[in-house]
């Protein structure tokens, strides 16, 4: 269908395309509630599945896993294809796709480890202040420092009260450790244990290139995110969406400007990830879709309102399409015109009327072309999509899970040892020498005839007796007991920073916190 080197959207004075060599490039797909935003992701995701462009996005209603699907045949769907004129060419297909579910319940599950996620995404999905998320990155450090891995909460929740045990002598280390934002970190995890979160952390943690398959056949897999109930967390969904950014950005090499792009990927409902969201961790957004271009990656931000992305971010998304957008408030009109102003203007168009008159279907349409020049903007007749308009039904998805080349691969969760497991063993064998030093010292008072002690620690009474040799004996003893903790004690923190400087060294932490794999 058209030219192999770029993707048909529709037809407007003439064919409107996506030129594959500039789609890493990024790009927007706007409008109001049923004006066909999902329809003109669907079409991109087809044009660049045929093209061998491996593509994930996520599936906030469902409807889009009817790309897995080949669709029927209907008149208004032919007359389309008639009206932009592809009706010879025009084939109902499915696409090769995979699902996916953070929740592990229309998809395979995804998952990553604390340790991966890193501080300041782990902030941003617990919604912690400056303070408590300064005691975080002290969590973190340590962990790093003393070599103690952070795989799921029952790994955090350890760290978090050893943190609030050694919160004095951490203080004087690495600054302030309160334990009341210990506290307040601990409730901000069972609010997230309620929201489903423990899914995401845990092993076998996700590997990014399994996002970046072809079929046999050539064509690129969809990956296709289930977020229908994942939008109840709207927090936890937009730092996934976040960390998978990270990941990609981290872990893929540069390669320029390639013909076509290695991966696209899908923001959708692209306010969740800016929302609130604090100017460092959106400087930091800014800086990755910047650089993430060169790693082959194009990133599409899907939204109702232009004004949900920042104007940093909105600068880079060269490759636009605007379906209609509403004008009743103060808001809508200024979003109305900041839409109009961000496009090449036509002269024979007037863009901010327009986008207000689009029917369902019709969407303003610029993208990059030549020597990445915005085209003139046009009003565009999306093409129809060839894949099916709606969702597949539970049996066609439980099918497709247990035919994706995946399966068996994320469905069984791995628990190896980690810190939750470390430190309890370290508690265990405390409370096991602490019992020895007890026996001990019992016998040794047995032995030399002083007064016992009772389980309470009180001594009994041993009247008309002249306790005090005895009393410079226990102190000797005391003494040398101490100097022995204290050469132990030492003889501990010595081998713990001998072993966390040198995983430490391999411990590098990328743009937005999250670990690299490959140090």
């Amino acid at each position: 269908m058209k030219a192999k080197d770029s993707i048909f959207i529709g037809s407007s004075t003439r064919d409107e395309t996506l030129t594959l060599k500039l789609a890493n490039r990024h790009g927007l797909i706007a409008g109001a509630t049923g004006t066909g935003k999902t329809v003109s992701l669907q079409i991109l995701a087809e044009g660049f599945s045929k093209a061998g462009v491996p593509v994930f996005c996520a599936d906030i209603k469902g409807d889009l896993s009817g790309l897995a699907t080949a669709g029927v045949s209907k008149d208004f769907l032919e007359k389309r294809a008639s009206d932009v004129g592809i009706a010879a060419d025009y084939t109902y297909e499915a696409f090769p796709s995979v699902f996916w579910d953070l929740l592990g319940e229309q998809g395979h599950p995804i998952r990553t480890t604390v340790s991966e996620i890193g501080p300041l995404l782990l902030a941003r999905l617990l919604e912690l202040n400056d303070t408590q998320e300064g005691v975080l990155n002290v969590l973190f450090e340590l962990a790093d420092d003393e070599g103690l891995l952070l795989l799921d909460l029952k790994d955090l929740r350890a760290m978090l009260a050893h943190v609030a045990e050694r919160a004095s002598e951490l203080s004087s280390i690495y600054g302030n450790v309160s334990k009341a934002s210990v506290g307040a970190i601990q409730r901000r995890l069972l609010v997230l244990e309620r929201q489903g979160g423990e899914h995401f952390f845990g092993e076998p943690a996700l590997d990014i290139r399994d996002f970046m398959r072809t079929a046999p056949d050539g064509r690129g897999v969809v990956n296709i995110l289930a977020a229908d109930k994942l939008m109840s967390a709207p927090r936890l969904y937009g730092v996934f969406l976040l960390w998978m950014l990270s990941e990609l950005f981290e872990e893929l090499p540069e390669v320029g400007d390639p013909e076509k792009p290695k991966l696209v990927f899908f923001f959708d409902e692209a306010h969740l990830l800016f929302s609130g969201a604090p100017k460092a961790l959106i400087e930091k957004v800014e800086q990755v879709v910047r650089l993430i271009r060169s790693k082959g990656v194009g990133v599409y931000f899907v939204t109702q309102n232009p004004l949900d992305v920042p104007e940093t971010v909105l600068s880079q998304l060269g490759n636009r399409i605007q379906h209609a957008l509403r004008a009743f408030t103060p808001r809508d009109q200024k979003a109305v015109r900041a839409a109009a102003e961000t496009f090449r203007p036509n002269p024979d168009l007037n863009t901010e009327r327009v986008i207000t008159e689009l029917g369902v279907g019709e969407a303003l349409v610029s993208t990059l072309e030549g020597k990445g020049i915005p085209s003139v903007v046009q009003r565009t007749l999306i093409r129809p999509p060839c894949s099916r308009l709606g969702p597949v039904t539970q049996a066609e998805r439980r099918a497709l899970i247990q035919s994706s080349p995946v399966f068996g691969t994320y469905e069984r969760t791995r628990d190896r040892t980690s810190a939750y497991e470390v430190l309890m063993g370290r508690a265990e064998e405390a409370q096991q020498q602490e019992q020895r030093r007890q026996e001990k010292e019992d016998s040794y008072a047995k032995k030399h005839g002083e007064p016992r002690r009772s389980r309470s620690g009180f001594q009994l009474p041993d009247f008309g007796r002249d306790d005090r040799p005895r009393q410079e004996s226990r102190k000797r003893r005391s003494n040398r007991r101490n100097q022995r903790d204290t050469a132990l004690e030492a003889g501990l923190k010595s081998a713990a920073r001998s072993i966390g400087s040198s995983l430490g060294r391999a411990l590098v932490r990328g743009l937005l916190g999250s670990l690299k794999r490959g140090n």
